[in-house]
């Protein structure tokens, strides 16, 4: 019951938003801010990186049972712009533009509003709170965006791969699945997109926590330089790549054209084991780690840079 109560009272102790703490308390981000700063940070991100994200759906959708069709990562950007340009690289990316937006905005405002409470008197966050806030906002954004988002944009990636593809454009193909499927067709894979981006976001705030807490050893409002953080950043993203990858194949599968082939997501993990192996479950690693290297470093960089300037014109106190 003792460790019951503890929990509980993790979420449970309000805090002051004040722009500067008094006392050497270390200064709070407001949600809302968060909320505005992620949905900037997001949507600049994913433009920035969406190529390394189609090489790697396209890989993991690539089944050795077809044959494959690409020879590996190089084989299929050279086979994706010779038959439909540099843009084919870029294929899929207004449903997930769509849809990073808000997922960003609701991963830092979801963790911003539990960390705020998770904090001790000091106004510090441990690694071990870091971990568990994180895990909040990324089964929150899971849920809200990135299941119905990442079905969408699997189901373009994929059908676009296709000899004769059905959908149009964005609207049009949300339509024909929602027509066709019903709303469930946007939710294919909703148990292993929560798993993933519930570890993946405990595995990035715990790592981000425990590396800025070092960094910032006795004074909490010590400033970081962006290049740290981008560092910081980057070094996240590796460790849930690395916690995480069989999760991430497991939900393409399930989010893919083919997912009807599949019962459950144990029954995805357990077919993909017994026809493919274990080293089907780290296929796409290389430009997976990439990506996400490059996408978690640019997100907190950006988000850092723009809760800076908010708190310039946004008074919270």
């Amino acid at each position: 019951m003792e460790g019951n109560s503890q929990f509980t009272s993790l979420f449970h102790r309000p805090r002051c938003l004040a722009a500067a703490a008094p006392g050497g308390k270390a200064k709070l981000t407001h949600p809302g801010k968060a909320i505005l700063a992620g949905g900037i940070a997001g949507g600049i991100e994913i433009c920035i990186t969406f190529p390394t994200e189609y090489v790697k759906t396209q890989l993991q959708l690539d089944e050795k049972a077809n044959p494959p069709k690409y020879r590996g990562i190089g084989d299929c950007v050279k086979q994706t712009v010779q038959g439909h340009g540099v843009r084919g690289l870029y294929r899929g990316l207004s449903s997930l533009l769509y849809g990073s937006i808000p997922k960003s905005a609701v991963r830092f405002g979801v963790f911003e509003y539990l960390s705020n409470h998770a904090r001790d008197e000091a106004g510090k966050l441990n690694s071990t709170r870091g971990l568990l806030c994180g895990l909040g906002a990324g089964v929150m954004e899971a849920v809200v965006i990135v299941c119905p988002m990442e079905t969408v944009k699997v189901k373009f990636i994929h059908d676009q791969s296709s000899a004769n593809p059905k959908y149009r454009g964005f609207y049009h193909g949300v339509r024909e699945i929602i027509r066709t499927q019903g709303i469930r067709g946007t939710y294919q894979g909703l148990t292993a997109t929560v798993l993933k981006q519930g570890s993946n976001q405990a595995i990035r705030f715990y790592v981000m926590t425990s590396l800025r807490n070092w960094y910032k050893a006795d004074n909490p409002n010590k400033a970081i330089n962006p290049v740290v953080t981008g560092t910081f950043g980057a070094i996240a993203g590796a460790a849930s790549v690395f916690g995480n990858t069989p999760l991430d194949v497991i939900k393409t599968r399930m989010q893919g054209l083919e997912a009807h082939k599949y019962k459950s997501t144990l029954d995805c993990a357990v077919k993909i084991m017994r026809h493919e192996g274990v080293r089907a479950f780290y296929k796409g690693t290389v430009p997976r780690l990439g990506r996400v290297c490059l996408d978690v470093a640019i997100v907190f960089i950006i988000y850092e840079e723009v809760v800076k300037v908010l708190n310039t014109v946004w008074k919270t106190e």
